[in-house]
């Protein structure tokens, strides 16, 4: 088993907002044009990158 560094899990915990859906107030105001998060992933099929 390996240890999350300070490094590694904050930038986990960067990643875990970054994947997150859009907020339904901003449908809304865009009159549904922006639908989707771009950079929404998920834990099974997108995996991140060693950085």
């Amino acid at each position: 088993m390996t240890k999350k560094t300070p490094q590694r899990k904050r930038m986990l915990g960067k990643r875990l907002n970054q994947s997150r859906r859009i907020p339904v107030l901003a449908m809304v105001r865009t009159h549904r044009r922006i639908q989707q998060n771009r950079s929404s992933r998920n834990w099974r099929s997108n995996k991140i990158k060693k950085e």
